[in-house]
């Protein structure tokens, strides 16, 4: 089945479903243990049966992949291990012709320790012009033995590394990703070009990495946490840049979609204004523990801060750095903090899957748009990675009590009886399936009725389909504690239970769907969500 692209608004991005392709996990199609675009392209016909709108694809590009791909050595080439140019420009084709737009991400904030800028100033040496790209700063102390400053990394551990004629150079995430001088017009003038690159090869749009941590200040002051504005998030500067890139876009008809951790609303909205970025993602949704109060609160708090600047939310339970829905939510401790993560934490998978499939029926009834991790429509959970086989740096700076982002980045399973769960026909995945992982694969899915997989596809099929699912408004309704209902244009109403007893429902004409059954008398059992037609 072909899908088409969404009607339902003028800017299909407003309410599209969106599905993120991690291309190392998702399909290996030449047999070397890792997913690639060959393997993408074989399965396109599953993500339009699924009836995605689009597929963001994270980095794809020549990297080291020492994180993930996201140190980039040369955007405007497809790191071998994924396939080549020409390989990707046939993808996004083949994806247009289900229907299906493409979106890549860009990285702005740093590059890879490899990439030609960053070797030519390794090898210029201390004030040469190479440099000025980057933030080489002497450093402090009698001999320059200290760094620069204080800042602390995004994952864990210092943010300056030596190199031998004795500067230092800034990196916010590993040493081998040093952060780019966004004062310096060859570094706007890169990303501009690197922009109209893939906007000429038929992209739909781009997700901006750490789209918040640009702009540095220019003294690279030390930071006080609560003591005075933030030395490198959020910096005015950076809405200037975004001005510039949406003019690019609005030039191809493409879409931005930021990645923007902020807790300050009104600073949040800023980056959603109408010459700016196009959407961002909602981060505090997905971080919500598994509680009534909580998830209205937040509901109400995304919609009222992207009203003044008339930009659709986007809600998101799961990515690429996030522990898996199903397993979440089968904890104690149902929200989301990368400084809790830890190993051995107990989970209720039976629980939490029932949670995944309420929640699932929640996002997808809310205005806006909703992204959609690969995997999360199998219900698949975090898996355990033994330690000789994790790859994550968050894991190794952490000192080994993080457990990484691994565990959600686990090959796909998509032929029960099919070596490596029919992931790729050659060697073993990159990373270890876990023995159950056949239990999840798509074709023991596939045809039942009571999967994941099937609730995903009948869900986003009524919801392409029926009234009631755009980007508009939406209304709560009288329920009781523990349970969130509310209504949508149409005469659609959405009602998820989630306290520990069965709940009423409100007088309806039709059941559209469920996430499981009703009980023996027609209420919703607890941690269920349903679609009803008044």
């Amino acid at each position: 089945m072909a899908a088409v692209p969404s009607s339902r608004t003028d800017d299909w991005w407003r309410d599209a479903v969106i599905y993120q392709v991690y291309p190392r996990s998702f399909a290996d199609g030449d047999g070397d243990g890792a997913g690639d675009l060959a393997g993408v392209r074989a399965h396109l016909s599953y993500l339009a049966e699924l009836g995605v709108d689009a597929v963001w694809f994270t980095p794809w590009y020549q990297s080291p992949l020492v994180d993930g791909g996201y140190d980039v050595a040369d955007y405007r080439t497809i790191d071998p291990a994924f396939g080549t140019l020409e390989e990707a420009e046939k993808l996004i084709s083949e994806a247009a012709d289900l229907g299906i737009r493409v979106i890549v991400d860009i990285v702005p904030n740093h590059v890879s320790d490899q990439h030609a800028w960053f070797r030519a100033a390794l090898a210029a040496g201390p004030g040469s012009p190479e440099r000025e790209r980057f933030h080489f700063r002497p450093g402090r102390g009698e001999q320059g033995e200290l760094p620069p400053n204080n800042w602390p990394s995004e994952f864990a551990g210092g943010t300056w590394t030596r190199v031998p004629d004795g500067e230092w150079y800034l990196h916010l995430f590993t040493p081998e990703q040093p952060d780019l001088n966004w004062s310096h017009p060859d570094v706007r003038r890169e990303h501009e070009d690197v922009l109209r690159f893939w906007f000429e090869r038929g992209v739909a749009g781009v997700r901006i990495d750490s789209a918040a941590l640009l702009a540095k200040h220019p003294d690279l002051p030390d930071y006080e946490e609560g003591v005075g504005p933030h030395p490198y998030v959020d910096q005015d500067e950076l809405h200037d840049i975004y001005r510039s890139w949406r003019t690019i876009a609005d030039e191809y008809g493409g879409v931005f979609v930021g990645e923007v951790w902020l807790p300050d609303a009104e600073r949040f909205a800023r980056y959603l204004r109408p010459d700016e970025l196009h959407t961002a993602f909602n981060f505090n949704f997905l971080s919500c523990p598994w509680d009534a109060d909580r998830l209205r609160r937040t509901i109400d708090d995304t919609l009222a801060e992207h009203a003044p600047v008339h930009a659709p939310a986007t809600w998101v339970l799961c990515n690429h750095d996030v522990t898996r829905t199903v397993t979440r939510y089968g904890r104690e401790d149902t929200g989301f903090d990368f400084a809790t993560k830890r190993f051995g934490t107990p989970v209720d998978l039976a629980l939490g899957t029932r949670r995944a499939r309420a929640a699932a029926l929640l996002t997808l009834a809310l205005p806006g748009s909703v992204y959609l991790y690969q995997g999360e429509e199998l219900g698949l959970p975090e898996a355990d990675i033994p330690l000789d086989r994790i790859e994550d740096p968050m894991h190794f700076r952490s000192g080994g009590t993080d457990p990484g982002r691994d565990g959600c980045r686990v090959p796909l399973p998509w032929v029960a009886d099919a070596p490596h769960c029919g992931f790729g026909s050659g060697a073993e995945p990159w990373l270890p399936q876990p023995a159950y992982w056949a239990d999840y694969a798509v074709d023991r899915q596939a045809g039942a009725p009571d999967s994941m997989l099937t609730l995903y596809r009948t869900a986003l099929e009524i919801r392409r389909a029926g009234p009631g699912f755009c980007d508009g408004p939406m209304s709560w309704l009288p329920a009781e504690d523990g349970v969130l209902a509310f209504s949508r244009p149409g005469g659609l109403v959405c009602v998820v239970n989630l306290r520990d007893r069965p709940a009423e429902l409100p007088s309806y004409d039709r059941l559209i769907l469920s996430s499981g059954p009703l009980d023996g008398q027609g209420r919703l059992p607890s941690d269920t969500a349903a679609w009803l037609r008044t």
